[in-house]
């Protein structure tokens, strides 16, 4: 099983960076939310930090990881671990993806995304559902 975090980047409006793959690299054309191969040693936080240095040039800093995907390729089985993530800095350039979209939650399914981050859209939307729920029943 191969260990990889995502970094679901939240920014002030509530938006949420999703990044499509280039198509030359193994699940082109798919949408994700960037991260990387989690190595030896390392938390799904800190590879999630390192992964968008190198794969993006920007900082970002972490919450505690909220979800987790196993998704069985066939040739790998992928175990996704989403951590929270806001920007800190730096300049958005793109190595292995070729667009990026910050998104709302509702409009993450207008995008096909990579079967392991989809069960990642999935909590994420049903995390908003709760949250929008409990606002309307609190409204007396």
């Amino acid at each position: 099983m191969i260990d990889v975090a995502a970094a679901v980047i939240e920014n002030r409006e509530g938006r949420i960076l999703i990044a499509r793959r280039k198509p030359e690299i193994s699940l082109g054309g798919y949408w994700e939310f960037p991260g990387g191969k989690i190595e030896e040693g390392e938390t799904a936080e800190a590879c999630a930090v390192r992964e968008l240095r190198e794969e993006m040039d920007v900082h970002i800093e972490t919450g505690g990881a909220f979800a987790e995907s196993v998704y069985d390729y066939g040739d790998k089985v992928v175990r996704l671990i989403a951590v929270r993530a806001v920007m800190a800095g730096g300049r958005m350039r793109l190595h292995d993806h070729d667009d990026i979209r910050w998104v709302s939650v509702g409009e993450m399914e207008d995008y096909l995304f990579a079967p392991a981050d989809e069960e990642i859209v999935d909590l994420l939307i049903a995390e908003r559902d709760r949250t929008s729920g409990a606002r309307r029943s609190g409204r007396g």
